[in-house]
């Protein structure tokens, strides 16, 4: 994600606080929990609980939590297995097909991933481009470029065998980044005190995601 954000990386000067994170925000009371904290006994997923984990996250940084998304966040680990290290949760705020434009609020507890990704073209919907806005907590973007020194101790280990994005880019909170291009692969990475990230972007379907790690599912 070469000019990704405002801001250059210049090395392993740079990388020297990524994997602590640039910048928090809100009260540092958001903890890690235990993987097991959010599987059932038949190991299932349990969504709820994952849910109640990014309220508090929310309640940490003083974030509204209104009806609206009590009633359509989602949460899921990829089908995985390991919440904690690769997990979401999300609201589409908006995602029009005919206009062509999408808002979404990410939402990541400490240290979690998303797994690298991209959009391709469908028969609704062009390669969905994006930005990304640092609302609170940390975050580090991955994506097209030259490696950055230090980039990969911030992956979950169990994912460093399918991400190939090496270029990091840490924001500040209110700091913005974007794709460099349609179909880049791209994924993001939360700090030790998690993150909320708006998402502004074209429509969103989808059918058109694709994973490096083929063993995820929505």
């Amino acid at each position: 994600m070469e000019d990704m954000t405002r801001r250059a990386l210049m090395g392993g000067a740079a990388m020297a606080g990524l994997a602590a994170a640039a910048c928090q925000s809100g009260p540092k009371t958001v903890t890690a929990r235990p993987n097991a904290d959010f599987y059932g006994p038949d190991k299932k997923f349990n969504a709820e609980a994952a849910k109640q984990a990014y309220y508090d996250m929310m309640a940490a940084y003083q974030y509204p939590i209104p009806k609206f998304l009590r009633d359509n966040i989602w949460s899921l680990d990829f089908a995985l297995g390991r919440f904690t290290e690769v997990g979401m949760a999300g609201i589409f705020w908006i995602n029009e097909k005919e206009a062509d434009y999408f808002g979404h609020e990410i939402y990541l507890l400490p240290g979690q991933m998303i797994p690298e990704h991209w959009h391709v073209k469908t028969a609704d919907a062009r390669p969905k481009m994006e930005g990304w806005h640092l609302r609170h907590g940390s975050v580090t973007l991955f994506g097209e470029g030259d490696p950055t020194t230090g980039a990969e101790a911030t992956i979950p280990a169990s994912e460093r065998t399918f991400a190939k994005c090496r270029h990091a880019t840490p924001l500040a909170v209110g700091e913005l980044g974007k794709l460099n291009r349609p179909e880049a692969p791209h994924f993001m990475v939360a700090g030790p005190q998690g993150c909320i990230v708006t998402e502004y972007a074209s429509y969103h379907d989808g059918k058109a995601l694709r994973f490096t790690n083929p063993d995820v599912k929505l």
